[in-house]
């Protein structure tokens, strides 16, 4: 059954190589890293990445709330 989580992420550019680098955390202690040529690239393999990572450790419990933003 699809469920779908959002999961925060982290992406830059590799000055040294010239390709993009993405990571973010499943859970504390599950991390999942795309890499790519570009920057769309790397997110698609950080996304193939998570959904491997999901399989293993699970979805993870979620929290949603509204805030106020100034």
């Amino acid at each position: 059954m699809p469920h779908e989580i959002t999961v925060p992420f982290t992406i830059a550019e590799d000055a040294e190589d010239g390709g993009w680098f993405a990571t973010a955390a499943l859970t504390p202690a599950a991390f999942a890293n795309g890499e790519g040529e570009t920057r769309d690239a790397a997110i698609e393999d950080l996304k193939a990445a998570l959904a491997l990572l999901v399989e293993e450790v699970g979805v993870p419990e979620q929290l949603v709330l509204t805030v106020e933003m100034p």
